[in-house]
């Protein structure tokens, strides 16, 4: 943002330096990047008049021009120019001068004729046409009568002597970028009144409803859009004070009307836009996301093909702007405009940052409108443009505006503590001082509430209020302290100590570590050979993938670790040993069962480890089992698993808590599968629910003593149904054991002659001890006897005789 100083005074007297102006403002929090002295390559230049025009005797071209510069006597200086007669005020270079770009003038001769000077065209003096319209660009400058008299400095006379403020203007403050904002934090950071204009039309006539409606069909996009009309509608180049506001403000003036859009711009910081209003069809303005291959021609001439859901401003027949970006040039304003429409808007943000990447064209309305600006000051805008049109003589303002806001925004409150605040800071500010500094920033107070003005979307909370104290009140006083609290040792925290031992023994059972990428296509599922109606179909979607293959974010790591050993299976690699420690994201669902992708998705920890060629299940058990030993995990078993699709259906097992709760998957990879990924072996792959692991991980170690009386062993064969899995046979028996049992170990399955058809023998050994006495054959008669009625109710199993 460009501020220049003459503009800024006229909301706050201000007489600091640059210099103590810049360090002020910056440690304020308004950051000045730098500043400019406009015209200071300047000197020597003044205004003169020229008394006569003589013809050189030796050249043709050139001509002697006595200058009265306000000095006793006049100055001879020759020139070339042929758009002079006598009486013009010009600007005069004396000897000895300087101009823009390095240039120095000193007298010389010119055919044998003293020049003790030049005579200067805009360009000399670093300026254009639209600086000075009423100059010649070939010619030399010639000032209008009420611009100066001889001898003025001619950097006062036009306005080439001001200084002008280059602010680093954050994202998260676009009120500031603005003269009113910039004045705003000026009046708080230097304590001086803050002296705001309040647009005030004097003379309208007519109606503005009955020419001119508006519709917003994205009110989410489009929060409020305000209109008002003029008629009589005069182009001319703008007055001499307002050109060169806009151009020490970086602005190319135009004329009266579009520099009015510019200054209301930069005054007040809402950017606006003026239609003319012959080129609205059916005077209806509609503000609507464009259609599928629509085209919008822009000011500049250009063609632009705009993307689905660009916001537009249009009349019922076509596109008239691209919100917030550029208007039409099918609404141009022209010489032959005599009605026009002014547009004060608020468009959504990141749609306007989006449409303007997508054509190629950044503004410095887009830049504004990216950052989010406040819906309440388009009416004061608007209001700014009338009366500057009023003032002006730019046309005659039609009553009334246009304002469709359909959702009113409120008002932000936060409760003022300034005990909180000053602890939190580490100062003594009364409370009477942080109200007065938050006044000076437009803040309101309702007794202990703060209402926060609409401008700063910003201010959220406490601690926002807190840092508006703290740079009001100088940072650079803030006195320096050290943290209190004892100082703890650096080391690794519980979760860590677990990751990295899960790691250690993969390692140890010799496993190699992968790293794959957490993004996938749709088209795995199918190589899966997951269901349609399966939840792990329901992804998280990338909005800008990398391609179709990486357009997801994945639901499970068994297409990650299986590329992997496809990759060693194809590299004909006789065995492989692979485990990867990565996240699967799972969103979270709308009411429809549908991925919710306005919320955040579940993120799971999941270790994958996976062999083939020198193992098979019972090798990938035993390794999981030295793994959960590392980690301290234990009370847990296998239990059958028959419906996930990705295994072998009859070598799969889930490995649950006794409670029942999933802790992950153990098994062989389905044949099918393997096959999908070119895999010619058999696969084994284990997924562990690596969050639920640590919480059964119980790192503390307690000291048992070693026993002091004897254990009692008994061996237990009991006839089933084939049916029945030894897992469940284990339950039953731990049910009926009570507190004793030490030991259970399965040792024996049998199915043969002795055993009746459709049924198996299956043999445990059992170990009872208590640790205060010798169990007598009496209580381990009534375990076994509560074990056999467990083992018949539940599982259906007798005594094997």
């Amino acid at each position: 943002m460009i501020m220049p100083y003459k503009w800024l005074n006229d909301y706050v007297k201000i007489s600091a330096s640059p210099k103590e102006y810049s360090d002020r403002m910056t440690m304020t929090g308004s950051k000045v990047e730098g500043w400019e002295e406009v015209g200071k390559e300047i000197e020597n230049v003044v205004c003169g008049r020229v008394i006569s025009i003589v013809k050189h005797p030796d050249a043709d071209k050139l001509v002697i021009c006595s200058i009265d510069v306000g000095k006793d006597e006049p100055v001879q200086i020759v020139t070339g120019a042929t758009n002079l007669k006598e009486g013009d005020l010009v600007p005069a270079a004396l000897h000895p001068a300087k101009l823009p770009g390095g240039v120095v003038i000193k007298k010389t001769k010119m055919r044998g004729v003293d020049s003790n000077g030049m005579l200067c065209s805009i360009a000399e003096l670093g300026l254009t046409l639209h600086d000075c319209p009423y100059a010649i660009e070939n010619g030399i400058l010639v000032l209008p009568e009420e611009y100066g008299k001889p001898g003025d400095d001619i950097r006062t006379v036009l306005g080439l002597n001001d200084v002008v403020f280059e602010f680093e203007i954050t994202p998260n403050r676009p009120d500031c970028l603005s003269m009113i904002g910039l004045a705003r934090e000026t009046s708080a950071s230097f304590g001086l009144p803050l002296e705001l204009p309040k647009p005030q039309i004097k003379d309208t006539h007519g109606n503005i409803s009955d020419y001119l409606a508006v519709d917003i069909e994205c009110p989410d996009l489009c929060p409020r859009y305000t209109a008002a009309m003029a008629e009589d509608i005069v182009i001319e180049p703008s007055p001499k004070w307002m050109r060169e506001r806009l151009r020490d403000a970086g602005i190319r003036p135009i004329n009266n009307i579009v520099d009015i859009t510019n200054y209301v711009m930069l005054e007040y910081g809402q950017p606006m836009h003026a239609f003319d209003y012959s080129c609205i069809e059916d005077n209806h303005i509609i503000v609507r996301t464009s259609r599928p291959g629509e085209e919008v021609v822009t000011l500049d001439g250009q063609t632009r093909a705009v993307a689905d859901n660009t916001l537009l401003i249009t009349d019922p027949k076509k596109a008239i702007g691209i919100a917030g970006v550029m208007g039409g040039e099918n609404s141009e304003i022209t010489e032959n405009t005599k009605r026009i429409v002014f547009e004060s808007a608020t468009f959504d943000g990141p749609t306007v940052r989006v449409a303007s990447r997508r054509i190629g064209m950044r503004t410095e309305a887009s830049g504004r409108y990216e950052k989010g600006l406040d819906c309440e000051n388009t009416l004061p805008a608007l209001m700014r443009a009338c009366q500057l049109v009023e003032e002006l003589g730019a046309g005659k303002i039609i009553g009334g505006i246009v304002d469709a806001y359909p959702i009113k925004k409120q008002q932000r409150r936060i409760k003022l503590e300034p005990e909180r605040i000053n602890s939190f800071i580490g100062i003594k500010v009364s409370r009477d001082e942080m109200i007065r500094d938050l006044t000076a920033l437009g803040f309101q107070m309702d007794g202990d509430d703060i209402l926060v003005p609409f401008w700063r979307d910003d201010v959220e909370g406490f601690a926002d209020i807190s840092e508006e104290i703290a740079r009001l009140y100088g940072y650079d006083k803030i006195v320096a302290t050290s943290f209190a609290g004892a100082t703890t040792m650096g080391g690794l925290t519980l979760r860590q100590k677990f990751e990295r031992a899960m790691a250690a023994a993969c390692s140890a059972t010799g496993f190699n570590e992968a790293k794959t990428l957490t993004f996938i296509g749709s088209k795995v599922f199918d190589q899966l050979c997951i269901p349609e109606d399966s939840d792990l179909r329901k992804t998280v979607v990338i909005s800008n993938p990398l391609g179709e293959d990486q357009s997801m974010m994945r639901t499970t790591t068994v297409h990650s670790i299986l590329e992997v050993m496809a990759r060693n299976y194809n590299q004909r690699a006789p065995y492989a040993r692979i485990f990867e420690r990565g996240a699967v994201f799972l969103p979270m669902l709308d009411k429809y069962g549908k991925a919710d992708m306005t919320r955040l998705p579940v993120e799971k920890d999941i270790l994958t480890i996976s062999l083939y060629g020198n193992g098979n299940f019972f090798t990938l058990k035993g390794c999981v089992n030295a793994l959960l030993s590392s980690v301290d995990v234990s009370d847990y078993e296998y239990v059958p698993c028959l419906d996930n699709p990705c295994y072998h259906p009859g070598r799969c097992a889930m490995l649950e808590t006794r409670e029942g709760k999933r802790l992950g998957y153990v098994g062989q990879i389905h044949p099918t599968v393997a096959k999908n990924y070119g895999i010619g072996a058999e696969v084994y792959m284990a997924e562990l629910d690596c969050d639920a692991l640590f919480e059964m991980s119980n790192s503390e170690k307690t000291y048992t003593p070693l026993p002091k009386f004897p254990a009692v062993t008994r061996d237990l064969a009991v006839l089933c149904d084939k049916s029945v899995y030894v897992i469940q046979l284990e339950k039953a028996i731990r049910k009926g054991a009570g507190k004793h049992l030490e030991s259970l170990e399965f040792f024996d399955v049998y199915e043969g002659a002795q055993v009746a058809e459709g049924k198996k023998s299956v043999a445990f050994a059992l170990a009872f001890r208590s640790f205060d006495h010798t169990l007598t054959d009496a209580e381990i008669d009534s375990y076994i006897a509560k074990i056999l009625k467990n083992l018949e109710q539940d599982c259906g199993a007798v005594i094997r005789v």
